[in-house]
């Protein structure tokens, strides 16, 4: 919900704002997307697709872990019905961020189809717990929170489908970058939080479910735990809060 006691001037003010509050968010995951993106548009090239390719999917599907398998899928054969159920399956927990940001999109107006278009895990983690200032418009700020990411996405992807042709690359560690940039937003939640039950639980729910379901079943699992949980505990977390 946007917040009501912000009365920027005039909505170029606003826009303004919201862009300068956002990108301090977001430069970690800069980092993290113009690396892996780059590796994703040499991925694209060394199977030889143009970077028009990376380009066009990096701005229409916008979804990492899916375009690194789209590679692979557009090398077999035509099969639409397998890319959608492994596209479902992959992103399945989306579902769970898009509930939980249900609230905070309602009054975002036409800035809400973006939003749930650009519902990326970084823009998730950023926009679900970010203290934005009182002056800042709410739905300005998760805006430029999820252009900047996929232009950071697009940028990377750009790149490394251009240079990729030029330059041989040696891609092996790349992808520890993104674990890398998720440690960093972990921790700067975890300064800003004044109750840890909701990390905790972030970490502690997610290593039963990896134990029982082992690496390949555990992530739709675990956000079916981490729902469940927080939705019960959310009014107690929100009363100890508030007596913090």
């Amino acid at each position: 919900m946007a917040n009501e006691t912000a009365q920027p001037s005039g909505k170029g003010g606003a826009k303004s704002k919201a862009l300068k509050a956002a990108f301090p968010y977001t430069i970690p995951i800069m980092t993290g997307f113009l690396f892996l993106g780059f590796t994703y548009g040499v991925q694209m090239n060394v199977n030889g697709f143009s970077f028009v390719y990376p380009m066009l999917m990096s701005m229409t599907i916008f979804a990492g872990s899916m375009e690194f398998v789209a590679v692979g899928l557009l090398l077999q054969k035509f099969d639409p019905i397998n890319a959608f159920f492994l596209t479902m399956i992959i992103n399945a927990r989306h579902l769970f961020y898009g509930i939980s940001m249900l609230d905070k999109y309602r009054h975002t107006g036409l800035k809400k189809y973006y939003l749930i278009f650009g519902l990326c895990d970084e823009s998730f983690s950023i926009n679900y717990t970010a203290q934005i200032p009182a002056d800042v418009d709410d739905g300005w700020f998760m805006f430029f929170v999820t252009l900047l990411n996929q232009l950071y996405w697009v940028t990377g992807s750009t790149l490394g489908g251009i240079l990729g042709s030029l330059f041989p690359f040696n891609t092996d560690g790349l992808d520890f970058v993104m674990t890398a940039m998720f440690v960093v937003i972990f921790l700067n939640q975890w300064m800003q939080e004044k109750n840890h039950v909701s990390s905790i639980l972030g970490l502690v729910l997610p290593t039963i479910c990896l134990v029982i379901f082992k690496a390949d079943h555990f992530i739709i699992p675990s956000m079916i735990a981490l729902l469940v949980a927080l939705t019960l505990l959310r009014k107690p977390l929100e009363k100890k809060e508030a007596a913090i």
